[in-house]
């Protein structure tokens, strides 16, 4: 068997945090808090260190005028600019990485800063709120959410959301329709979990749907080497050499988040002779569990396969859980003699007697 500390080499070089950063780099921005968000403001101080030393603009809107000022160390600017409002946000920046915009007076805060954000045409919104991300009417937090499924979700009244956080998502709903890109919605100790790792924090409301398949590109190797490498730790995924990495990754494809962020990836070796393609090192990050993408990632490899002519796809696995996932999708347990032969050579005996073998045909 290959030693796994081989196969987790290719990804030693990568970083959750670095790649995000990077994401980051140059672009602004823009953080919702009311006052009580910012009572203890060591959090958010972190992060907006992290941006600054990231070349990354933050643009800090609140109602609370001593938090911005202890917060930013700059001059606090009204959010009340009218016509001047992007001119003075953008010379602000000139001076300081940093830039604060108060509410205050009677404005609600909701749409004063839909009307800041959208007037200044950033790319990202970061909501802090006490409760955090939207959690399911099940259990377990909802981490993506599109602007199709946060309208169905207001039209069911909010999914037992309540009313105060009703008119928070009718406030997000109205900023993606009118051309926001993204909101996340987060609690203030979990900001850095939320922009600097794959695990987040919240929920990141897109406009448009937010999975996108595609075939790995080469700068795409080191964040899904890492995704391997987390597979094979946790036991869904055998371990490979590097080598073995290495041809994964050239028939490898990965599901997207806003184009950028890697959520799960998989590849399909073929096998020719029996008109075969085998998906592997199928493996979603744990935050996307729930939201389809291995659904996606398997439609892409049946997809892919039919296109070569294959006349079924198959997969194998040690874990009950995985087998249960590709029945899921359609697949039959079969016996290892259904697989194509060249799949058992210098194949780990104690692993195969183990293995579950799963097959669907593409007719």
């Amino acid at each position: 068997m290959a030693d796994p500390s081989d196969a987790r080499s290719p990804a030693a070089r990568f970083s959750e945090k670095g790649f995000y950063l990077n994401e980051f780099r140059g672009r602004t921005l823009v953080i919702a808090a009311e006052a009580p968000e910012l009572r203890v403001p060591a959090p958010v101080e972190s992060v907006l260190k992290e941006l600054e030393s990231n070349a990354t603009r933050a643009v800090l809107i609140s109602t609370a005028r001593g938090a911005l000022e202890g917060l930013l160390g700059t001059r606090v600017l009204s959010g009340a600019q009218g016509v001047r409002l992007e001119g003075a946000v953008w010379r602000a920046l000139q001076d300081s990485p940093r830039a604060g915009l108060l509410v205050e007076g009677s404005a609600r805060f909701g749409p004063a800063c839909r009307e800041i954000a959208l007037r200044l045409g950033i790319s990202k919104l970061v909501w802090l709120e006490r409760e955090g991300g939207l959690v399911r009417e099940a259990g377990g937090r909802l981490s993506f959410v599109d602007l199709a499924e946060l309208r169905a979700l207001l039209e069911r009244g909010g999914a037992g959301q309540p009313a105060r956080r009703t008119d928070l998502l009718r406030e997000i709903e109205a900023m993606l329709n009118e051309g926001l890109p993204a909101v996340n919605l987060c609690t203030a100790e979990g900001l850095a979990d939320e922009l600097f790792s794959y695990a987040g924090s919240g929920t990141l409301f897109t406009r448009e749907r937010y999975i996108e398949v595609r075939r790995l590109g080469l700068d795409d190797f080191d964040a899904a080497a890492d995704l391997i490498e987390r597979g094979v730790a946790e036991g869904y995924l055998a371990a490979r050499s590097p080598q073995e990495v290495e041809r994964v990754l050239g028939s490898g494809f990965g599901a997207f988040i806003e184009g950028r962020y890697l959520a799960g990836v998989g590849a399909l070796l073929d096998h020719p002779t029996a008109r075969a393609g085998e998906i592997v090192s199928l493996y979603t990050l744990t935050r996307f569990l729930g939201e389809g993408v291995g659904g996606h990632l398997v439609a892409f490899a049946r997809e892919r396969a039919r296109e070569r002519g294959h006349e079924f796809v198959f997969a194998c696995t040690t874990a009950e859980r995985v087998a249960g996932f590709f029945e899921r999708q359609g697949f039959r347990r079969v016996a290892p003699e259904e697989i194509p032969p060249e799949k058992w050579q210098a194949y780990d005996p104690a692993r195969r007697s183990r293995v579950h073998c799963l097959r669907r045909d593409l007719g």
